[in-house]
C-alpha cells in the first residue's frame, strides 16, 4: 500500500477517528480512580456536587471536575509555643502538639482556608483559657487531666471544618528562672520538713517502745514477786499445819533450824569479823543441833 493509498483511507475514515477518540476522551474523563489515601471533591459548574471516596468511580465528563484533592492521612501540625498565665499568676511557656486528619472534605474545603493555621490559633487560645483556670502545681500534676480538656474543647471548635482531632499532648511546661528557684526552694523546705516529721516520728516510736519494755518489765517483775509470795504462802501454810499436827516440838525445830542457818551466813562472811554471842547463845545453838540429829 502506497503512502497515496493510505492516506487517502485516513482521510476518508476521519471521521470515525475522531469520534473513537472523542469516546477514549469521555471515558477517561468520566472515570476518576481515587487513592486509598485521599478523596475528591468534585464540582459541578462551580457548585459542589459529590465526594468521591477511593476505588473507581463515575462523573460526567466535562461537567464535573475533580476540583480539590484531599489527603484524608493524620498530620501533625508543627510544634507551637504560647505564653499563659496560671490561675496563682505564674507565667509559664506550654509546648503543645496537635494531631488531626480531615473526615468531611467538603466543609473543609468551603468552610476554612487555612486549616492549619486555624486550628494552630484556636489551639493557643484554648491554651490560654484552660491553663487560667489552675494553679501552677495543678499544670505540672495533672497534665493528663489538662490534655484531655484541650482535646475535648478543640474537637468541639472544629467539628464545623470537617475535622478530627486524634491527639492533643502537651510536651512541656517551662518556667522563669525567678519561678524556677522559687519552686527549688519550696521543695528543699519541704524535704527538711518531711525529715523532721521522719525523726520525730522515730523518737516518738523509740519512746513507744522503751515504755512498752518497761512496762513488760513490771508485769513480769510482779509476776515473778506474786508466784514468790505464793510460794511463801504455800510454805508458811505447811509449816503452820506441821506446828499444828506436831505441837511445840515442830515449832521449836524451825526455830533451831533457823538459827543454824543464820549461823551459817555469819561464818561464810568475807573479812574478819566479830561476833558478839549472848550467854545463852551456844546453849540455844547446841539445842538447836540436837533437834535437828533428832535427839532430846
Amino acid at each position: 500500500m502506497t503512502e497515496e493509498q493510505i492516506i487517502g483511507l485516513l482521510t476518508s475514515n476521519i471521521i470515525y477517528l475522531l469520534a473513537a477518540a472523542l469516546v477514549v476522551i469521555v471515558i477517561l474523563k468520566g472515570i476518576k480512580i481515587v487513592p486509598q489515601s485521599e478523596k475528591y471533591v468534585v464540582e459541578r459548574f462551580g457548585r459542589l456536587h459529590s465526594v468521591l471516596g477511593p476505588g473507581i468511580n463515575f462523573i460526567v465528563p466535562f461537567l464535573d471536575v475533580a476540583r480539590h484533592k484531599i489527603s484524608i492521612l493524620e498530620r501533625q501540625l508543627p510544634n507551637a509555643t504560647q505564653d499563659a498565665i496560671t490561675k496563682d499568676n505564674v507565667l509559664v511557656q506550654i509546648d503543645t502538639s496537635v494531631f488531626y486528619r480531615i473526615l468531611e472534605p467538603e466543609k473543609t474545603v468551603y468552610r476554612i482556608r487555612d486549616v492549619d493555621g486555624a486550628i494552630a490559633t484556636t489551639v493557643a487560645g484554648i491554651v490560654r483559657a484552660e491553663i487560667g483556670k489552675m494553679d501552677l502545681d495543678e499544670v505540672q500534676s495533672n497534665r493528663s487531666q489538662l490534655i484531655n480538656r484541650i482535646q475535648e474543647s478543640v474537637e468541639t471548635a472544629v467539628d464545623d471544618w470537617g475535622i478530627e482531632v486524634t491527639r492533643a499532648e502537651i510536651l512541656d511546661v517551662n518556667l522563669d528562672q525567678a519561678t524556677r528557684d522559687a519552686m527549688l526552694q519550696q521543695l528543699n523546705a519541704e524535704r527538711a520538713r518531711r525529715a523532721q516529721v521522719t525523726e520525730a516520728e522515730g523518737q516518738k516510736r523509740s519512746v513507744e517502745l522503751q515504755a512498752d519494755a518497761e512496762l513488760y518489765a513490771a508485769e513480769q517483775s510482779a509476776k515473778a514477786r506474786r508466784i514468790l509470795a505464793e510460794a511463801e504462802a504455800y510454805a508458811t501454810g505447811v509449816v503452820a499445819k506441821v506446828i499444828q499436827d506436831n505441837g511445840l516440838e515442830a515449832a521449836q525445830y524451825q526455830v533451831a533450824l533457823k538459827q543454824v542457818e543464820a549461823l551459817n551466813a555469819l561464818g561464810n562472811g568475807s573479812g574478819k569479823q566479830t561476833i558478839v554471842l549472848p550467854a545463852n547463845a551456844l546453849e540455844a545453838f547446841g539445842d538447836a543441833f540436837k533437834m535437828l540429829k533428832g535427839g532430846k
